[in-house]
């Protein structure tokens, strides 16, 4: 009895485990709408068009009667789709429809009838064409969109062909026989040609796309799709993991406790939206890589915070060695936690915590501490995208020091607050904003971009809408797959 319900325990685990593992909140999520998808459908249509100018069909030989023919270098001159639809297929993913539209043709003859000879070039049309094909997206294994399966169907309802060359009004009654032919093996490449286009060149360019890369020397991101994208017949949602990390502790992961952002809007093209999670990830990950520290010495140390320094810790120097006063004094700032994330309908606020030490550097000798104290700030974070490259600018909001020895000492503090909010808004806030107006990648292919953006922010989340713009088409795109940016580089 034990070991059945042991045995059934080892089964339903990867059951749960998947339940647990698609139920993770979303640190980032991409709603391209229906807008946005009407913009697609020109680089898909001149996509088809130039995927369909380049099939290659083979040679036709035959024997009709007295003819003996040869039907060689056929090819595509022009398409017409006029008529070409793309839309969301709920639960399953795209759809491109050609209904009604046109291909013309040409190709060489080569007819042999009793003793004469006869060469020239055919032109064809073939009319009522219409082309059917479904497109399944999934998250792959490395948690990367995917086109899945294709279902494709095509078919040509009539051609027609006109002859030239010294005979071609005798030969009009073989062009029946002729494009039947022709318009059997046209149906037969279309959809191949197709299939092709799907699964290996626009596969290859949504493998370009940026899953796990890096933001800098010290941390990466991961993009990676939590489950497979939702398609409704309004909208394809993509729901990313969103985390950052440490580049020297790759595997570590955060557990997303935060707000699972909600996007309502349909409005604009397309919809990227951040949870606090997103960005708290990004903190933790410059905390752990260090670089939350600093030093503030010498012509860094602004000369009145200087002096001010000096008398307010004049006594502790004599107290300590009076041959010390002159000697060089330095602030020492590190951020003892992560730094937290809120975010409101009012906007977004990151706080702070740090120690700061004041020391005093004799020369030859190690540091001497003087005083240890606590520095709390609040930031206001303005969050702005360009491009494709999300970037968040700074402004110190609040500023509050106090001693980590005594309430007394925190009164004789007072004097140092006011130099001190200064020297973080001259020194520390520009560092902050060095880092952060970089700006990272959101997971968009190369040539794509957001512009006209609009930033709301709610309760626990942002979400930024935006309309497309496609710097490159969707050949381009494909063709470029190889030129990365650096901050593809797979880690």
């Amino acid at each position: 009895m034990m070991t059945s319900c042991l045995m059934s325990l080892l089964l339903l685990f990867p059951f749960v485990s998947s339940i647990m593992s698609s139920a993770q909140p979303a640190g980032c999520k991409i709603r391209i709408t229906d807008r946005g998808l009407e913009m697609l459908k020109f680089e898909t249509q001149k996509f088809v068009e130039e995927e369909l100018s380049n099939i290659n069909m083979p040679e036709m030989k035959g024997k009709e009667g007295r003819f003996q023919y040869t039907i060689t270098d056929v090819k595509i001159t022009e398409l017409n789709l006029t008529h070409a639809d793309l839309q969301f297929i709920p639960e399953v993913g795209l759809l491109f429809d050609v209904q009604n539209s046109s291909i013309t043709l040409s190709f060489h003859r080569r007819i042999l009838y009793w003793f004469f000879y006869d060469t020239g070039n055919i032109n064809a049309s073939a009319e009522g064409v219409n082309i059917n094909t479904i497109l399944n997206l999934i998250r792959d294994d490395d948690g990367r969109l995917k086109i899945n399966n294709i279902t494709c169907d095509a078919r040509i309802d009539k051609m027609k062909a006109q002859f030239s060359g010294t005979l071609g009004r005798v030969y009009d009654f073989l062009a029946s026989f002729l494009t039947s032919g022709m318009r059997f093996l046209l149906n037969q490449r279309i959809c191949p040609a197709l299939n092709h286009a799907a699964l290996v060149h626009v596969n290859s360019m949504l493998e370009t796309i940026p899953v796990r890369t890096e933001v800098d020397q010290y941390i990466g991101i991961d993009y990676s799709l939590i489950d497979d994208p939702v398609v409704t017949s309004r909208s394809l949602d993509m729901n990313f993991r969103g985390m950052f990390f440490d580049l020297s502790h790759q595997n570590d992961t955060l557990v997303n406790y935060a707000v699972d952002p909600v996007i309502r809007e349909y409005d604009r093209m397309v919809y990227l939206a951040l949870s606090e999670f997103f960005f708290d990830s990004g903190m933790f990950s410059y905390f752990t890589a260090g670089i939350f520290q600093m030093d503030i010495v010498n012509e860094k140390m602004p000369k009145d915070l200087e002096m001010l320094l000096r008398t307010t810790y004049f006594g502790a120097i004599m107290m300590l060695n009076p041959a010390l006063v002159e000697a060089p004094l330095s602030l020492q700032l590190a951020v003892n936690s992560p730094p937290k994330t809120s975010i409101k309908t009012s906007g977004a606020t990151v706080v702070m915590t740090a120690i700061v030490k004041v020391m005093v550097l004799p020369p030859g000798q190690p540091p001497v501490q003087l005083s240890s104290m606590t520095m709390e700030t609040k930031f206001n974070a303005k969050v702005s995208m360009k491009g494709k490259r999300l970037a968040v600018h700074a402004d110190l909001r609040r500023f509050k020091i106090f001693s980590n020895q005594s309430a007394l000492e925190s009164l004789a503090l007072i004097p140092l607050q006011a130099p001190l909010k200064t020297m973080l808004q001259m020194s520390v806030v520009p560092l902050i904003n060095n880092w952060t107006k970089r700006g990272v990648q959101i997971p968009l292919a190369d040539g794509m971009d957001f512009i006209e953006e609009v930033v709301e922010y709610h309760n626990g989340f942002i979400v930024i809408g935006a309309n497309l713009h496609f710097s490159k088409g969707l050949r381009e795109m494909i063709a470029g797959n190889t030129e990365m940016e650096p901050e593809t580089n797979t880690v």
